[in-house]
């Protein structure tokens, strides 16, 4: 079994720590957009309410009823606020988690190219031994042939 080194073992890390950060930006994501839909269907149903409101006054409405519509708007107007605060604070959490992700993509980032460095270095000292070998085996040849001729 090969061993793992220290570098493997902290681009691992890394790797688990950005996959992590990830799933926090991605639930943070759609939570905001979840929260962002909830808004646009407070939006939506308070226009549509507020048009069917302004149809019936203009066609003759109780007293009553009028009151009833706008405490309902009232409700409506005050539910979007409340929406409006989430989506405020969706969007800070997903402001939040941008820069973790970022960072940690950074970091693994960093490991691999310290690793590709160390990889390049490894081969070029292999292509330099090959090559001392092969010119050590070239010349003990020579030393043969012209040992014996």
């Amino acid at each position: 079994m090969a061993e793992t080194s220290p570098l493997q073992m902290l681009i691992e890390l890394a790797q688990d720590e950005l996959d992590a950060a990830a799933q926090r930006l991605g639930r943070a994501q759609r939570e905001r957009n979840d929260v962002e839909a909830q808004l646009n269907a407070l939006i939506e149903y308070r226009n549509e309410y507020y048009l069917r409101f302004t149809k019936s006054a203009q066609l003759g409405m109780a007293a009553g009823n009028m009151r009833n519509f706008q405490a309902f708007i009232d409700t409506l107007d005050a539910a979007i606020e409340q929406q409006r605060r989430q989506l405020a604070n969706a969007t800070a959490k997903v402001d939040a988690a941008k820069p973790d992700w970022q960072k940690q993509k950074q970091k693994l980032g960093s490991y691999e190219v310290l690793q590709a460095r160390g990889e390049a270095a490894e081969a070029l000292k292999a292509t330099r031994r090959e090559q001392r070998d092969s010119d050590e085996f070239g010349a003990r040849m020579l030393r043969m042939r012209t040992g014996n001729a």
